[in-house]
């Protein structure tokens, strides 16, 4: 019996240990896998931290990177900015330097036109002055010449006789006009002048306005009633009655002068411009 007891005592321990044995084998393998995942799960930390180091490092780099190509494009940008305001401002001074040049030649061109107006003005007064001057010296010499004549003439010519003096006077006063304004015609109401024309170098030496004259002392004729004189070599016949209102002895003491005035010669008194008696003239 005891035998027995201790025999299976001994195999139920022996099937006890076997059964421990098989079961701790199989928690062994149970507990394999969880340990392996625990490891992995420890080692993917580790593995995780380089590959998350690399990426922030990426990560700072593209940062870096567009940091530096924002700073780039923005220098770039500036640098662009700056040349267009610098060709701006050489193209604002070439223009104003233009313009200045335009103005300072504008002004040089009016300085010039006027400056050449003033000499032409200067020269234009001084060619008058001088034309005035020959002209005022011509009409001396005409002056003088003609006085000359008169002289040399009274001198040649023998006193006038008191019945010859008469005969004057009388053939004036005989043409004296009653009223002068309804008496006279002038060459137009008369048809024209158709008589001897005086040469046109003779006229502008002896004749016009700048060429005044004395009646008294020149030869003297009456002819048809009508007083007749002679002056530079050509006989001066009135057709016109003088006005009533000149002096009784103008073609004694008057300076006339004789003219060709509207298609007609006439002759004009000093002492009253602007009235022309008709005449005609003759060799």
């Amino acid at each position: 019996m005891k035998v027995t007891g201790l025999i299976s005592t001994v195999a139920l321990s022996l099937l006890l240990g076997i059964a421990g044995f098989a079961w701790a084998q199989q928690e062994d393998k149970q507990d394999h896998p969880a340990q392996q995942q625990n490891k992995q799960e420890k080692s993917k930390p580790e593995q995780q931290q380089p590959q998350h180091a690399q990426q922030q490092q990426k990560q700072d780099q593209n940062k870096q990177s567009q940091q530096h190509a924002q700073q780039q494009q923005k220098q770039d940008q500036n640098k662009q900015s700056q040349q267009h305001a610098q060709q701006q401002q050489k193209q604002d001074q070439n223009k104003q330097s233009q313009q200045h040049a335009q103005q300072q030649q504008k002004q040089d061109q009016n300085e010039q036109s006027q400056q050449h107006a003033q000499q032409q003005q200067k020269q234009e007064q001084n060619k008058q002055s001088q034309q005035h001057a020959q002209q005022q010296q011509k009409q001396e010499q005409n002056k003088q010449s003609q006085q000359h004549a008169q002289q040399q003439r009274g001198n040649q010519q023998p006193q006038r006789t008191q019945e010859q003096h008469r005969v004057e006077q009388s053939a004036w006063q005989q043409h004296r006009a009653q009223n002068w304004q309804s008496d006279h015609r002038s060459w137009q109401q008369r048809g024209g002048y158709n008589g001897y024309r005086i040469p046109d170098d003779r006229y502008r030496g002896y004749f016009g306005s700048n060429h005044g004259f004395r009646i008294y002392g020149l030869p003297f004729l009456v002819v048809g009633g009508y007083p007749r004189f002679q002056y530079q070599g050509y006989w001066i016949s009135l057709i016109d009655p003088w006005p009533e209102y000149w002096g009784n002895d103008w073609y004694d003491n008057d300076d006339v002068y004789v003219a060709y005035v509207d298609n007609g010669y006439y002759l004009y008194n000093q002492r009253y411009p602007g009235v022309g008696i008709a005449i005609s003239i003759s060799m």
